[in-house]
């Protein structure tokens, strides 16, 4: 199965924030779903809105709908930014509540890491996942990501770093 991400510019992020699908898809060449404009996501394309104007570099790394071969939308895949000064971008992944558990959040990954792989400037390619969220770690299951810490998240709670090389050499474990 293979997955494409299709960039959501800063016009369709405020069509999806104005809740006008209609001109959100149009933009967008997508038929996003009523997903994109519920209260699940809203949040998250005010916050990536606010970081492009923030940050115009940052537009075309957060901001993909995920599509199938088809032209379904089931869901999103993209990175919290642009990569950092080191290099490391993190992931950010959702499924449609429709579409979940067939296997399309490991093809977002998959997808999510060749085009990190692609990119000069990443280097390494993080993923925070809190202990509890057994779907999400086992998505990133056999992608060659090592435990490398831990950090307090002020929404999640305690999350585990993961982190692969973007080439996919090993890194060393936490201790």
């Amino acid at each position: 199965m293979t997955i494409r991400l299709v960039p959501l510019s800063p016009a369709v992020l405020q069509g999806l924030l104005d809740g006008d699908l209609v001109t959100a898809r149009s933009l967008a060449g997508v038929a996003l779903t009523d997903w994109f404009i519920s209260d699940d996501l809203t949040w998250l394309w005010r916050m990536r809105l606010d970081q492009i104007a923030g940050d115009p570099s940052a537009d075309g790394w957060v901001a993909n709908a995920a599509i199938l071969d088809d032209g379904t939308v089931v869901g999103t895949g993209a990175f919290h930014g642009p990569p950092d000064a080191d290099g490391r971008v993190e992931l950010s992944y959702g499924v449609d509540p429709a579409h979940r558990r067939r296997g399309y959040a490991r093809a977002m990954v998959r997808e999510l890491l060749a085009r990190a792989a692609a990119e000069p400037s990443v280097h390494l390619v993080r993923a925070s996942i809190s202990p509890g969220n057994t779907a999400s770690l086992a998505t990133i299951a056999g992608y060659g990501f090592t435990r490398v810490g831990e950090q307090w998240d002020e929404v999640d709670g305690l999350e585990h770093l993961f982190e692969r090389a973007a080439d996919g050499t090993v890194l060393s474990a936490y201790p």
